[in-house]
């Protein structure tokens, strides 16, 4: 995929919000060449776009936000995460509510969708950013860490002292393909024992054991059992892809999380634009170049090219 791509229609997606309980409606549109991912609230009159970046991160608790105050859209990272899972790179999305819609809890609503929509390939060069230097963030015991790497590499590591959770590891080598086989059918999950404590909060005021897994003191409460024996760690690496999506482009880099979240996944994006030399954004077809180059040339040069 060295082309930017977009969807090849407009398709509409209705469901309701995890945690605003309120039913919404997505229209998602094709997008030119370097438009990125475009939010915009139709309804609220006059609400101005909200793009998806990291430095527009609003409030990241159990969910990322794009925006603040009342123009702001909810619970973006699972959407976020099956566009960079399939290669998309621009999309237009008008939504008529705050939040985006959950759908099962996990990516393959969405996977589903835009695969029978078609993907429409752009005449234009993909850019990627390429991770030169190792940057990380801390919060207490947990902890991100982006390092430089060919492609995109998350060994993602989560703890709960559940007895079904305990301490699980997953380490992801990107492509589409293992994008949707391994990580996009994983569903969000939470504990029975939270749920009034969170609704009193506002939040799950429209979670279900349709759109997560549901875990009481022992067991999981969900009638089909799990997806994955690993789901829980499965559906981490896929809010990881979501939040570092942010950043704008492919990436290049190996990202380390232990006990992460929505926060700390944005804070390292942050630290990662603002640390000089960190990052390099090049197109594909001059990595295409540079790979065939290096390749060619004798051996004693291909340093150069390093």
């Amino acid at each position: 995929m060295l082309n930017q791509r977009t969807i090849a229609k407009k398709v509409s997606v209705t469901g309701i919000g995890i945690h605003s309980g309120k039913k919404v409606t997505m229209n998602l549109y094709p997008a030119d060449a370097n438009t990125g991912v475009i939010f915009k609230r139709i309804d609220l009159p006059g609400s101005e776009i909200l793009k998806a970046t990291a430095t527009s991160v609003g409030a990241t608790e159990n969910n990322t936000t794009l925006g603040n105050g009342v123009n702001a859209v909810h619970t973006v990272e699972h959407l976020l995460s099956v566009l960079y899972g399939l290669g998309i790179d621009n999309v237009y999305i008008e939504i008529d509510g705050p939040e985006v819609p959950i759908m099962d809890g996990s990516g393959a609503s969405f996977v589903f969708v835009l695969k029978e929509t078609g993907i429409q390939t752009l005449n234009k060069s993909k850019k990627f950013l390429v991770v030169m230097k190792s940057v990380e963030v801390k919060d207490g015991d947990k902890w991100a860490r982006i390092e430089p790497a060919e492609k995109l590499i998350i060994d993602s590591t989560i703890v709960f002292t559940h007895p079904m959770i305990k301490t699980q590891r997953k380490t992801f080598e990107f492509s589409c393909e293992n994008y949707i086989r391994q990580i996009g059918r994983a569903r969000t999950f939470g504990m029975l024992r939270d749920v009034d404590m969170l609704k009193r909060r506002g939040l799950i005021q429209g979670g279900s054991l349709d759109n997560a897994i549901v875990l009481d003191d022992f067991k999981v409460m969900n009638p089909d059992g799990l997806r994955f024996e690993d789901e829980f760690v499965r559906h981490k690496v896929l809010d990881t892809i979501g939040d570092v999506s942010l950043l704008g482009h492919e990436i290049a880099g190996k990202i380390t999380t232990y006990k992460s979240g929505h926060n700390l996944h944005n804070m390292l994006c942050r630290k990662l634009l603002e640390t000089e030399g960190a990052y390099e954004i090049v197109s594909a077809s001059a990595l295409e170049r540079k790979a065939v180059e290096a390749f060619e040339l004798p051996t004693a040069l291909q340093p150069l090219f390093n």
